[in-house]
Parts: C-alpha cells; sequence; structure tokens
C-alpha cells in the first residue's frame, strides 16, 4: 500500500509540474497558443516558449522581413517583475509569390520559439503566467489583420526541467533548423545593374546549391520579386541579385545580412562590401530542374546526348552553307583515298579544337561573373559584325572575286598547306562558327548539365558535341563505298562554288540583321561600310593574283588590298556599339498571321497565371536559326493565332539577343545554356512544360489546349 501510495504522489507531483495547458485561441484564419518546452523553469534558468500557429490551409503568415508586402508577426510579452523575454527565434521562411510580388512567410503550421528567463529570485513551487498578446497578417488572395491573447502557466521548481513530453521535440527541432552563422564568409559588390552576393565556407563544399536563395532581413535592399541567378564555385556560390531601394539612396548599404537556404539547411550570414572571393564562382549556375531540364542528368547521358545533338546539328540551317562547302571539298578529293582521309581527318581535328576553344571560353566568361550560354559569342555586336564580314569574305571567294590557296577546302580560312590539309581544319573551324546560332535536340539539356559541372566534365561533353558534329564527313572519308558514289572532279566543280557563293551572301544578310537588332539603325551604314572597303579590298587582292599570274608585278595592289581589308575589319569590331535605342523591335515577327506578344518578365507570368490563363514563353534571339524557323514554321501560323484566341493563352517573348541576367536565370531554372526553350504553364498554375525544340503547328496547338485544362 505504501509503494502505491509514493507512486500516486509521483504521479500526481508530474502533472502538477507540467505547465497549464493553454487555451488555443481562433483568430479566423489560423489558431495560436503558446506551448513551453520544458515542464518547468528553475529560477536564474532560459526555456523556450514557442507561439504555435496552426494556419487554415491556402493561407499564409510572414518572416521578419516581409518581402514586397505584408507584415511580421508581433507578441507583446506581459511577464512578472524580473522576468524576460529575448527575440524570436525565426524559423527559414518560404516564398510566397502574389502576382508581381515575392513575399517570404509561413503556411500550414509555424513554431516561433522565445528565450523566456526567470529571475535568480523566483521561488520553487509558485506558478507564473505568462501572457502575450501576438498580432498577425494572415493572407491568401486578401489579407486579413487578426490578434490573439495567449497565456501560458509556468511552474518554478528546483534542479534541471523535465522536457515537456508534448513540445520539446518539436521545439527542440526547430531551435536546431533554425538559421545560425556556421563560419561562412560573404562579400558583395554593385556590379553594374546587379548587385553580386559571394559567399564561401566550408558548409557550402560538396553541398548541391541548385536551391540556393537569400533571405535579407532588411526589405529594401533587394527587389525580392526578381531571380536569383547563382554561379558555382569551389568554395562557395555567387548570386545575382537586382538591387533595391537602399541602394538608390546617397548612402548606400555596407553591410548586408539574412538567410541563406541550400541543401535543404539554412544560415545566418553577413556580408561586407569588398572584392569577392574567387572561390564563391568559376564552375557555372547549379542547374535548377524543371519539367524534364538536364540537371539530372551524368556524365555517360550528358555524352550521349551532346554527341546525338551535334550529328542533328549538321542538318541546322545554319551549317548548310559550310557542309556544302566540304561535301564538294570531299568531291574533289573522292577518287584518292589517302588524299580523302587525311581531308577528313583535318577537318574532325579543326572541328574539336574549335568546340574545346570555344568550350573554354564560355567557362572562362562566366568565371568573370557574366551570364551567359550557348551562342554567348553571338550577343556581342561586335563579334556579330566579324562574322557579317567573315561570311563576306568567303562568297566574295567563291565568287572568284580573288582566290585563297589552291583548293575549295581552303575557302573562307585563308590558310591552304600541303594537300589542303590546313584548308580542311580550318573549314572545321568554320563550320563550328556558323553552328553556333543553332541548337538542335538533344543539345539543349547536355549542354545545361555541362555548365553546371567542373571544368573537365564540361570539356568531355563540348568533345562529345564535336565528335557528332565532325562524325559524319569525318567517316565518310573512310567508307570507300561512299567515296567511290562521288562525282568525278571537273569543270562543274567551279560552276557549284560559285553556287554556294550565294547561301554565304545570305549568312552575311542575316547577320546584319541582327547586329541592327542588337546595336540599333545607326550600326547599319557603319557595317555596310566595312562591307565595301572589305569588298574592295578583295577585288584588289584578286587583281594581284591574276597579275602575278601573267608575271607582273603585284605588291602595290595586293599590299592596299590587304590594308583595306584590315581596316574593314577594325571598323567592323572597334569601337564597341553603343545600345540600341528602345524602339529597337523583339526578335522574330513577320509570320502568316498576327500573334500578339509582350515581352516577357517573371512579373507578367505571375500575373498571367494569378488570372487563370495559359501561358506560352519563348526563349528566342534573332542569331537562333532554330528559333527563327520556328516562328515562321509553327507560331505565325493562323491556326496557332486561332488557337491563341480560342484558350485565352498570353504569349511571352524573352529575347535573349543581347544579354539578359533575367533570362539567362530562367534558363539554367530549366537546365539550358540556351535557346530555343518554349515552356507552357496551365491555366492553374504550376511548373511549365518544355516543348520539343523542333515545333509544329499541330503540337503548339495541342499544347495550348492541353493547358486551358490543367
Amino acid at each position: 500500500m505504501t509503494r502505491l501510495l509514493a507512486k500516486l504522489l509521483a504521479a500526481f507531483t508530474l502533472v502538477w509540474a507540467l505547465p497549464a495547458a493553454a487555451q488555443p485561441v481562433d483568430t479566423g484564419h489560423l489558431v495560436a497558443e503558446l506551448v513551453a518546452r520544458d515542464q518547468s523553469i528553475a529560477p536564474g534558468a532560459t526555456t523556450y516558449v514557442a507561439l504555435r500557429q496552426k494556419i487554415d490551409k491556402g493561407w499564409h503568415t510572414y518572416w521578419r522581413n516581409s518581402g514586397d508586402s505584408g507584415e511580421a508577426t508581433r507578441i507583446a510579452w506581459t511577464l512578472p517583475g524580473g522576468w524576460t523575454a529575448g527575440e524570436i527565434v525565426w524559423p527559414a521562411p518560404t516564398r510566397q509569390p502574389t502576382g508581381p510580388l515575392m513575399n517570404y512567410g509561413y503556411k500550414d503550421e509555424v513554431l516561433l520559439p522565445v528565450p523566456i528567463t526567470a529571475p535568480a529570485s523566483a521561488k520553487p513551487g509558485e506558478t507564473v503566467t505568462l501572457k502575450a498578446q501576438a498580432s498577425f497578417l494572415v493572407c491568401e488572395e486578401i489579407c486579413v489583420p487578426e490578434d490573439a491573447e495567449l497565456t501560458l502557466s509556468l511552474p518554478v521548481a528546483e534542479g534541471l526541467a523535465e522536457p515537456n513530453p508534448e513540445w520539446s521535440g518539436p521545439i527542440a527541432k526547430t531551435l536546431a533548423n533554425a538559421p545560425a552563422p556556421a563560419g561562412l564568409s560573404g562579400a558583395f559588390s554593385k556590379q553594374g545593374a546587379m548587385l553580386a552576393l559571394a559567399i564561401t565556407g566550408e558548409a557550402l563544399k560538396g553541398v548541391d546549391l541548385s536551391d540556393a536563395y537569400f533571405f535579407p532581413f532588411d526589405s529594401t535592399v533587394i527587389d525580392h520579386a526578381k531571380p536569383q541567378a547563382i554561379e558555382r564555385g569551389p568554395d562557395g556560390l555567387t548570386l545575382a541579385l537586382t538591387p533595391g531601394y537602399a541602394f538608390q539612396q546617397p548612402q548606400t548599404p555596407t553591410a548586408m545580412a539574412g538567410v541563406l537556404t541550400v541543401g535543404g539547411k539554412s544560415y545566418e550570414i553577413s556580408a561586407a562590401e569588398g572584392a569577392l572571393p574567387a572561390g564563391a564562382a568559376g564552375l557555372g549556375p547549379p542547374a535548377k530542374t524543371g519539367g524534364g531540364a538536364g540537371g539530372s542528368l551524368g556524365l555517360p547521358l550528358a555524352a550521349a546526348f551532346a554527341f546525338l545533338g551535334g550529328l542533328i546539328l549538321n542538318l541546322m540551317p545554319c551549317v548548310f552553307p559550310i557542309l556544302a562547302m566540304k561535301a564538294a571539298s570531299l568531291a574533289g578529293h573522292a577518287h584518292d583515298r589517302r588524299a580523302a582521309q587525311g581531308q577528313g581527318l583535318a577537318f574532325l581535328v579543326g572541328v574539336l579544337a574549335t568546340f574545346l576553344a570555344l568550350a573554354l571560353a564560355l567557362i572562362a566568361v562566366r568565371a568573370g561573373g557574366a551570364a551567359v550560354g550557348w551562342g554567348f559569342q553571338l550577343q556581342s555586336p561586335p563579334v556579330v559584325a566579324g562574322l557579317a564580314l567573315l561570311m563576306l569574305a568567303v562568297a566574295l571567294n567563291l565568287s572568284g572575286v580573288f582566290e585563297v590557296g589552291s583548293s575549295l577546302q581552303g575557302v573562307g580560312t585563308g590558310l591552304a598547306g600541303k594537300r589542303g590539309l590546313a584548308g580542311a581544319f580550318f573549314t572545321g573551324a568554320l563550320a563550328v562558327v556558323v553552328a553556333a546560332p543553332c541548337t538542335a535536340p538533344f543539345m539543349a539539356p547536355a549542354l545545361g548539365w555541362a555548365l553546371t559541372q567542373s571544368a573537365p566534365a564540361a570539356l568531355t561533353v563540348f568533345l562529345a558535341l564535336g565528335l557528332g558534329f565532325a562524325a559524319p564527313f569525318a567517316l565518310a572519308a573512310f567508307v570507300p563505298g561512299l567515296l567511290a558514289r562521288l562525282p568525278k572532279p571537273g569543270p562543274w566543280m567551279d560552276g557549284f562554288k560559285k553556287l554556294l557563293a550565294f547561301p554565304m551572301y545570305g549568312a552575311a544578310a542575316w547577320l546584319v540583321w541582327v547586329l541592327t537588332l542588337q546595336a540599333g539603325d545607326t550600326a547599319l551604314a557603319r557595317i555596310f561600310m566595312a562591307a565595301i572597303v572589305l569588298a574592295l579590298g578583295a577585288w584588289l587582292l584578286g587583281v594581284a593574283q591574276r597579275r602575278h599570274a601573267n608575271g607582273a608585278s603585284v605588291i602595290a595592289p595586293a599590299a592596299v588590298g590587304g590594308v583595306l581589308a584590315l581596316i574593314a575589319a577594325l571598323a567592323a569590331i572597334w569601337p564597341n556599339y553603343a545600345e540600341p535605342g528602345a524602339a529597337v523591335a523583339a526578335s522574330g515577327g513577320g509570320g502568316k498571321a498576327n500573334v500578339p506578344y509582350e515581352p516577357y518578365s517573371p512579373e507578367k507570368l505571375a500575373a498571367a497565371q494569378a488570372a487563370g490563363k495559359p501561358v506560352l514563353v519563348n526563349f528566342t534571339a534573332a542569331w537562333c536559326v532554330t528559333c527563327q524557323v520556328n516562328e515562321r514554321v509553327a507560331l505565325t501560323s493562323q491556326a496557332v493565332a486561332d488557337a491563341f484566341k480560342d484558350t485565352g493563352a498570353v504569349y511571352l517573348k524573352a529575347d535573349w539577343t543581347r544579354k539578359d541576367a533575367e533570362i539567362e536565370a530562367e534558363l539554367a531554372k530549366h537546365g539550358r545554356a540556351g535557346v530555343p526553350l518554349y515552356l507552357v504553364y496551365g491555366a492553374k498554375g504550376g511548373e511549365g512544360v518544355i516543348l520539343p525544340q523542333i515545333l509544329t503547328e499541330g503540337l503548339v496547338v495541342r499544347a495550348l489546349k492541353d493547358a486551358q485544362g490543367r
């Protein structure tokens, strides 16, 4: 009996020591209550009391920085004399996009722990009542301010407190997961219109950085609605942020603080203005997968995709002129097996060397902090102007204005060697250069994956792309049966050579059009003058070659022609072109039907989704030949125009003709390093569905109708 009484007395004592169950308060759109980590508190000790919010489905409350709108939860404590309450320990928030705004907060359920300290004079055996006036802003499509008066009775006891069996675990987990310093170093720098925030430290090494996001404590330092492009480095990462209101003031911030969430964890960071650490960038942006992005590819699959993409790249329209030249060259050596094989190998080496050089340049440019992808060189007006003059020079050579080398494979290169091997090498290089505006199927996910990896992995993928691109002509040179079927060299080759000049004239004209979109109409006069000077120089070189054939002196015309060609090249590429005016049209247009569109922005996409409309986002560029073919074949037909009208779909164009960090971030988010990319968003929201890179009218119509119902 004595033992039974002792057990009952112990149970009674335990129940008496538990914090009195606080009565939950339903404020309208959430239920609030105070819950304690421990059953009691000792004199002079500290425990945690959490404000629990059980939020209605579809509604949310706000973090300490609410973002573009909203208001943080507030707690006003009323405590006995000598008792103190610390600051709220804020769990890492989640993003709460609302139309064009980006807010930060919580949904479903959240615990906001607060340290409560008892005075040393607290008397064991007494029970104190903690009172809190909590204020919330609870939002769905509308926002409702709500309040709750909450109380919690907490016993004072000697010795170590026993954990509260119901709430000790959840509060301890919240505290363990709350953002805290972890030895991370931060620095930021204003770079043009963007703000680069670099973060390095051991905690970031070997971590998947694809979901990294920075939540600032100060609501004015960044534009919350703008995307945060990520650049991965060996020691950390660099985020490209859009500066907020604070950076428009006379006294701009010299420090930034906030929370970095990455890899399922969150860290409290502080960054000072200054030089960015080298280890925070240089390996490209982590691919963010979304609807079949390339972020989940491994090296073997990425290399296989790149090889297939390289094979298909031979069928892209931008490559036709060069490959036709190579086919004619191969025909000229078809009945000399050793010469044909040498041509094939030289072409292969030229392709591979150029692809690898392009990959190294791309990696280096990205390491310097620029947001670039496949075809990045064509976003530079001087490069486009130089390529336009190169295409013109090739065309003039094919037309017979002047000669280069002793064989057709030297055309456009200025170099020809024994058996024309140097000419074949540089023809391969030229083929890669003009292939840059095109993106073939399988290429996009492969290159998107490659640019998230280390330099050796990225170079392996580019090498596979080059092998696929060069394979048809390199292998053809080693297949005797195929070589035997090619026509024998003869007078027909001269006529075919002149015929090939016209696609090259077309390529030059197209590049001039791209240049005007990038640099405005004033660039037209400059490139035309350079073209005239180049043509005159080429004609003088031709005169010198013909005089040399007749035994006359060639020094004067050859020297003048060479100088004029050099002047034309310099005039085209230096100095840099000015930015175009606001009246410059977006890429595309000129189709069979008028399909109205708006320039893309994340805000317009969010607004259309909030209005319950399907959305087609077309990531395009004037220099992307595949994009332009799709524009005219599939996106400007009457059937597609009718589908947009019938479904109420919104058409947004993300024009990447010139550099745009916002568009580059969206491409990286979907594992892409270049255009085209076509995303169709359903009327009920959700992630976009990626369409194939080669579009048809029927495919677009079906995609819009499907989006209407999802």
